[in-house]
């Protein structure tokens, strides 16, 4: 159970705001979403944020989707990892890459596994999820592996955003559908 009640499926109010979210969603509520419209402004900025971060980058789906499952996994968010597993596999993500995750200092190294631009984003993933802190012979790891700074800085942001998400989720217990 959650540590608040989720608000209601059929929620309706703010107008403005649940429309907004139903639109980004397909129509129905997640447990997230049930959870971040007790604060309609927090959820407001949220789902623009977070629509941009997965819909509007340069920085290919399948890294997006590499590296918050990693940050799920170093995180224990569950709901997270279930939510953009498939995501992943669909971007061209394997179960073996998906499996890999659960030791993921060890996956960063896999040169079977992974490319050297996976393998460079889960040890950038790796690093600022762990230590916060990004060593230079992994950041320059990130810059060789990807063409250009704008998909540098996107990929940070996707890692940066993620563990808040990560974070919501778990300090809350919001659990999978």
């Amino acid at each position: 159970m959650p540590r608040i009640p989720y608000l209601p499926e059929e929620l309706s109010e703010p107008a403005e705001v649940v429309s907004a979210i139903r639109r980004r969603r397909g129509g129905a509520l997640s447990h997230l979403d049930r959870m971040l419209l007790y604060s309609p402004p927090y959820a407001l900025g949220w789902n623009h944020f977070l629509g941009a971060v997965r819909g509007g980058l340069s920085l290919p789906a399948r890294l997006r989707e590499l590296a918050i499952c990693g940050v799920a996994v170093l995180n224990q968010a569950e709901y997270e990892f279930d939510q953009h597993a498939p995501l992943f596999l669909q971007a061209g993500g394997s179960q073996a890459q998906l499996e890999a995750l659960h030791d993921l200092e060890q996956a960063a190294q896999n040169a079977r596994l992974f490319d050297a631009q996976e393998r460079a984003t889960l040890r950038l993933t790796f690093e600022m999820t762990r230590a916060v802190r990004v060593g230079d012979e992994t950041f320059r790891a990130v810059q060789s592996a990807l063409p250009d700074a704008t998909q540098v800085v996107e990929l940070v942001g996707v890692i940066a955003a993620y563990n808040m998400v990560s974070r919501f989720l778990v300090a809350l217990d919001i659990l999978p559908e």
